[in-house]
């Protein structure tokens, strides 16, 4: 195992792993934001450098963590020889296997290898797979005139805004999550449709691997464009950056996917996999 922590070599990292698209997008991800100020307390982890084979970003130790907290406590995945990776998870200070966390990734084989090793130390594994896409280079900025006069706005979220999005996401509704995303929120790129009160009324955010994440319009707002204003608008935002215009669909969401297919997104030829591993002493007080 060897922590990479030098600025040079993170840096060349970035551009290695641009090779390997679309595999190793959640890791550029997260590399990117390693290099443009680390806002979510990151590290890289390899087997070897600069000849590596497999790499996994995950929290720095010395960040503060709540074991409870799966969707901070996230390790984004990219191998080129599985035995790698499968080594760096049995190496004994790579994974805290005493919380709840995930692990992200655009590979067929990360399910199972991650699992084998998880029932080894008894930990329950919960996998959620999902179409990945990326959008095409956007030449012009979308048409906003229907939305720049005074009602309704575009513009971009506020931390108090956390509330709204933690009681509308699927995968929220509780303290963890409302924390997970006032920190998205504070570090990473947002963009918002905003009714004549200053609500917000159709969003998107940005996650800690760069991907587009939580687009969202309240059922009394739709069919009025807001959410391909809101999408194409945000990944304008982060072309604008360097970033990745990447972002995960489940494959029964059809007004997702439709909308995707509208704005002629790629749908990528590999899935996105997110695993949810719990330890057996948390298994009764985690909501997933």
């Amino acid at each position: 195992m060897l922590v990479l922590n030098c600025v040079s070599k993170l840096l060349t990292l970035e551009k290695l792993l641009k090779s390997h698209f679309p595999e190793s997008l959640k890791v550029y991800g997260a590399v990117m934001n390693i290099n443009r100020g680390n806002p979510f307390q990151k590290e890289v982890i390899l087997d070897s450098w600069p000849d590596f084979k497999a790499v996994i970003t995950r929290r720095q130790k010395e960040a503060e963590t709540d074991n409870l907290d799966h969707y901070t406590n996230a390790y984004a995945v990219f191998y080129k020889d599985v035995r790698a990776y499968r080594g760096l998870l049995e190496e004994c200070d790579v994974i805290n296997w005493n919380q709840v966390f995930q692990i992200q990734g655009l590979q067929s084989e990360l399910y199972t290898v991650s699992k084998a090793v998880a029932a080894s130390k008894q930990l329950d594994v919960k996998l959620s797979s999902f179409k990945a896409v990326c959008l095409s280079p956007l030449s012009t900025l979308p048409d906003t005139s229907s939305v720049m006069s005074s009602s309704p706005r575009l513009t971009y979220l506020s931390v108090t805004d956390a509330d709204l999005l933690n009681r509308t996401w699927s995968r929220g509704g509780n303290e963890q999550c409302l924390r997970y995303i006032t920190n998205l929120i504070s570090c990473f790129p947002s963009i918002c449709v905003r009714d004549d009160k200053g609500n917000p009324v159709s969003w998107s955010i940005t996650d800690q691997f760069a991907t587009m994440c939580h687009s969202y319009t309240l059922p009394e707002h739709r069919r009025k464009g807001y959410s391909r204003l809101v999408l194409l608008t945000l990944a304008r935002k982060l072309q604008s950056r360097g970033f990745p215009r990447q972002g995960n669909v489940l494959d029964d969401n059809v007004a997702s996917v439709n909308l995707l297919k509208s704005v002629h997104a790629e749908f990528l030829p590999c899935r996105f996999h997110r695993l949810i591993l719990t330890p057996a002493a948390f298994s009764r007080v985690v909501p997933l």
